[in-house]
């Protein structure tokens, strides 16, 4: 796939420009007598199989929906490189293809893939209501709350003292801690 390429390629300006070849800038010397190294399309297809086995190979490893989406990017670059398209069309399309798959699709796939999980007892108990039973008072360091027949230690996520009786929202959960504001 690796071959020479004589003097005989047009120059302008310092660029070497030859139709179906891309010329690697490090082994490219300007002035140099000789031959020059060039890549092939051929090789191009090669190299977008590669990266799309290694994407494939990363995505196997890791579960995560990380690297899917630029294989599907690198599959449509190397159907175009066997195709004949030119390389900027080829870069482009994974460039749009890997995005537009992530954009639309990942969100579909990581809510049809994590829809069995269910939440634990803490994850659930944001947005539910509680009743204190302690006073809230963030400076005194005390608080305490019932929600759903278990009393947790409560802080007040405004620093206001919330007096016992009173319903509060939950706002979230740090650590063993309900942060509450009182519902209006």
């Amino acid at each position: 796939m690796l071959f020479s390429v004589f003097y005989d390629i047009i120059s302008a300006n310092g660029y070497i420009i030859c139709k179906g070849l891309i010329f690697l800038p490090e082994i490219i010397r300007k002035g140099e007598v000789g031959m020059w190294t060039a890549i092939t399309a051929g090789t191009i297809s090669i190299i977008w199989l590669i990266l799309l086995a290694v994407l494939l190979v990363i995505e196997i490893i890791t579960l995560g929906l990380t690297t899917i989406w630029f294989a599907g990017g690198a599959l449509v670059a190397f159907l175009v490189s066997i195709a004949g398209g030119p390389l900027w069309l080829q870069i482009l399309l994974f460039l749009a293809v890997s995005v537009v798959l992530l954009i639309f699709t990942r969100p579909l796939a990581v809510k049809y893939m994590n829809r069995n999980v269910n939440k634990t007892n803490v994850d659930s108990l944001p947005g539910e209501k509680a009743v204190v039973t302690k006073t809230i008072d963030n400076l005194r360091g005390t608080g305490q709350a019932v929600v759903n027949g278990l009393e947790w230690s409560a802080k007040s996520r405004d620093e206001t003292i919330i007096d016992e009786g009173a319903i509060v929202r939950i706002v979230a959960v740090e650590g063993v801690k309900l942060v509450v504001e009182e519902e209006k």
